[in-house]
C-alpha cells in the first residue's frame, strides 16, 4: 500500500477502533471486527510498565506477515503517548522503512500546538496519516494553526479528556468545541473530522443515538473502543431510509427553483440531495 492510499483509507474511515498496544492477541480480532481502520494505542489504553512492551508489539504486528488478514499484512493507525513521543515517532520511523509495512499514520493525542503536530508530520515519510485528536481547551483554542498543518488529513475529538480539562460536564461545552472542530476542518480543506468514541458498550441504541448526533454535527466518522461498536456506528452514518426517500424525489424534480411538499427547492436542497445519495454509493 502507497503512503497517499494510506493517507486515503484514514481521511474516508468511517469507524476508527482502538486497540490496547499491549494486547497484540486483540490486534487480528479488532481487524475483523468491521472498523474500517484500526487504532493500536500506546497512550491511554496501556498501564505505564507495559509501554515497552506494547511499542514491540505494535512493532512485529506492522511488520510482519499475518496470514490471518486480508492482504496479508495487519495494518493500523497508531496512537502515540504524548510523554514518549519521541521514542515513539523514532520506532514508528524504523517500521515506515520495512518493505509492504502496515502503518498507516499516527494519531497524534493532546494536540495543542502546530509545532506538536509537525514534529510527527517531520519524522515521518511523507503520504501518511496525521490526525491530532482535540482534547483541551488549548487544542481548541490553537485549533486554526493545528488544522493548517502541512501533513495533516483529519481531526478527531476527545470528549472525555475535553470535559475533564475544561472541568465541564454540561454537553454544551463539548457541542461548543464540536462546532468549532467542523467548522475549522472544512475552513482549512481537511477531511470532516472524528468524533469522541460513545462510553456505552452495552447498551447500542446510545452508540447509534450518539453517532448519529454526530452526523448531525458534521463528523463523518467516529472512534470506537469496543468491537460491538462497529456496526452501531457504521449504520448510523448512513442515510436512513426516509432521507434516502427524500433526496430521491429531490434529485428527481426539475432543474432550478421549484416547491416540495410546500417548501422551496433550490441548488444547495438539491446538492444536499445528492450528497445523501453519495453516502450509499448512488
Amino acid at each position: 500500500m502507497t503512503t497517499s492510499a494510506q493517507h486515503d483509507v484514514v481521511a474516508s474511515a468511517t469507524t476508527l477502533l482502538f486497540v490496547p498496544g499491549d494486547r497484540p492477541d486483540r490486534f487480528t480480532k479488532a481487524h475483523q471486527s468491521g472498523a474500517d481502520v484500526i487504532i493500536i494505542d500506546l497512550e491511554d489504553a496501556v498501564a505505564v510498565e507495559n509501554k515497552s512492551l506494547a511499542l514491540d508489539a505494535v512493532v512485529s504486528a506492522l511488520t510482519e506477515p499475518h496470514d490471518s488478514v486480508p492482504g496479508g499484512r495487519l495494518t493500523a493507525l497508531v496512537r502515540i503517548d504524548s510523554n514518549l513521543s519521541s521514542l515513539h515517532l523514532a520506532a514508528l520511523r524504523d517500521i515506515a522503512a520495512v518493505k509492504n509495512n502496515g502503518l498507516l499514520g499516527v494519531m497524534v493525542p493532546k494536540a495543542e500546538s502546530a509545532e506538536q503536530v509537525s514534529a510527527a508530520v517531520n519524522a515521518l515519510p511523507r503520504g501518511l496519516a496525521i490526525v491530532p485528536l482535540i482534547e483541551s481547551a488549548r487544542g481548541l483554542v490553537n485549533i486554526n494553526d493545528i488544522a493548517q498543518v502541512q501533513g495533516v488529513t483529519r481531526l478527531g475529538f476527545g470528549a472525555v479528556d475535553f470535559g475533564l480539562d475544561v472541568d465541564a460536564t454540561h454537553e454544551r461545552v463539548t457541542d461548543y468545541a464540536r462546532v468549532q472542530i467542523v467548522v475549522t476542518s472544512r475552513a482549512a480543506g481537511l477531511g470532516a473530522p472524528v468524533d469522541s468514541p460513545s462510553l456505552s458498550i452495552s447498551d447500542l441504541a446510545i452508540v447509534e443515538a450518539e453517532a448519529t448526533r454526530a452526523r448531525q454535527f458534521g463528523f463523518s466518522g467516529k472512534l470506537c473502543i469496543h468491537p460491538a461498536q462497529v456496526t452501531a456506528v457504521n449504520s448510523s452514518f448512513m442515510p436512513s431510509a426516509e432521507e434516502i426517500a427524500w433526496a430521491q424525489e429531490i434529485v428527481g424534480l426539475d432543474g432550478g427553483a421549484s416547491q416540495h411538499n410546500g417548501l422551496m427547492v433550490d441548488k444547495p436542497v438539491v446538492d444536499r440531495a445528492h450528497r445523501i445519495l453519495s453516502r450509499r454509493g448512488e
